[in-house]
């Protein structure tokens, strides 16, 4: 694996994301691209799954930085009081069907719904550990995860950026799909300490954890 090298973990315009053609471009095509982020991680290509595995091992309330842990407690509490940002079940085979939502404007519960028969079961075992994500697929350079509220679908994808020369870097963009007035009102209400407080803190905690896996 690769060192890091100099630090870029900055936010780049959306236009670089959409440019490429990943196949998330498709598969949530009705979905907004909310934010894209070049994660200060290069590696070579097989060092994919090392970034999967960083990522689905995060525990944001239980982050080093003091203020990522507050805007994630503020968040939850938020969520808790107006039955906002409670998780509703994403069908993977499970049975609380019941309490599934479906994505906003169709009758689909998840992403994985969509999905060509090659990618159907290309992401088992690969949901988060700490915050109720779940795993859409993966491929040698994608992997996309899912979340589901009262107010929003969203998804994370990750992808793995040919730099040239055999070396890597993880790019992180988030797909939105706010329920009504409601749901965007939401969104916007998070962005800012988003932006300005946890973000930042995630992504040097991801620096910080790929530079001790990298040596």
């Amino acid at each position: 694996m690769m060192a890091s090298g100099p630090r870029n973990d900055i936010r780049i315009p959306n236009a670089v994301h959409e440019a490429h053609p990943w196949l998330i471009r498709d598969i949530a095509s009705d979905f907004k691209v909310e934010d894209v982020w070049a994660l200060p991680v290069h590696g070579g290509a097989e060092d994919f799954q090392t970034l999967i595995e960083l990522m689905i091992s995060l525990d944001p309330a239980n982050s080093e930085s003091r203020s990522a842990r507050i805007v994630w407690s503020v968040r939850d509490r938020l969520g808790a009081w107006f039955d906002l940002g409670t998780a509703a079940p994403i069908d993977h085979g499970r049975a609380d069907t019941g309490r599934q939502l479906p994505i906003p404007g169709t009758a689909e519960t998840s992403l994985r719904d969509r999905l060509p028969e090659d990618l159907s079961y290309t992401a088992e075992g690969l949901n988060f550990v700490s915050t109720p994500f779940s795993a859409v697929y993966r491929t040698n350079d994608e992997y996309a995860t899912e979340h589901s509220n009262r107010t929003i679908h969203v998804v994370l994808h990750l992808a793995w950026v040919d730099q040239g020369e055999g070396r890597y870097q993880g790019q992180m963009a988030i797909y939105v799909k706010p329920r009504g007035k409601l749901g965007k009102r939401y969104v916007a209400l998070v962005n800012p300490f988003r932006y300005r407080i946890f973000y930042p803190a995630l992504l040097r905690q991801i620096g910080r954890e790929w530079e001790t896996r990298s040596h």
